[in-house]
């Protein structure tokens, strides 16, 4: 029987021309990065679980705007299929400690990025800059995941 899709919230973070992201793979098993943020909880609302996750995984306080690109992506290899939404978000306090722990220890590293740093990493997904730095609302039809 197919698996539903896994719903989330993601942040489009930009702090000093510098974009947010992080690596969500315990124990540093893949160079993938990707913009914070994470499942949804049944109850509260798409912002209010952005927030709560981006305190999680890098102590920063924010403010959730308005959403900027809907996500798809898959791997085949375990079914995995998760729908992102994500929101462009500021910050209203903290700031990136490199002692912080995501308490459930997914996030293994956090940073901020230019457009050009961006280039030499792997991430997903694709259009991340393009959103980042432009303007209007993207959709990414599924996207295959691959570690």
């Amino acid at each position: 029987m197919p698996k539903s899709p896994r719903l989330a919230a993601r942040a489009v973070l930009l702090h000093e021309d510098r974009l947010l992201l992080v690596n969500a793979w315990p124990g540093g098993k893949s160079d993938l990065w990707c913009a914070p943020g994470g499942g949804v909880e049944t109850g509260a609302s798409l912002p209010d679980n952005l927030a709560r996750e981006l305190r999680e995984e890098t102590g920063l306080a924010v403010k959730v705007g308005p959403p900027c690109l809907v996500n798809e992506f898959h791997d085949p290899g375990s079914g995995f299929h998760q729908v992102e939404i994500f929101f462009r978000c500021h910050i209203m306090a903290g700031q990136l400690d490199a002692t912080w722990q995501d308490p459930e220890g997914v996030v293994t590293e956090r940073r901020f990025v230019t457009r050009d740093e961006m280039a030499a990493l792997r991430f997903k997904p694709d259009s991340l800059p393009h959103v980042a730095w432009g303007r209007g609302f993207g959709y990414d039809p599924l996207e295959l995941i691959q570690h």
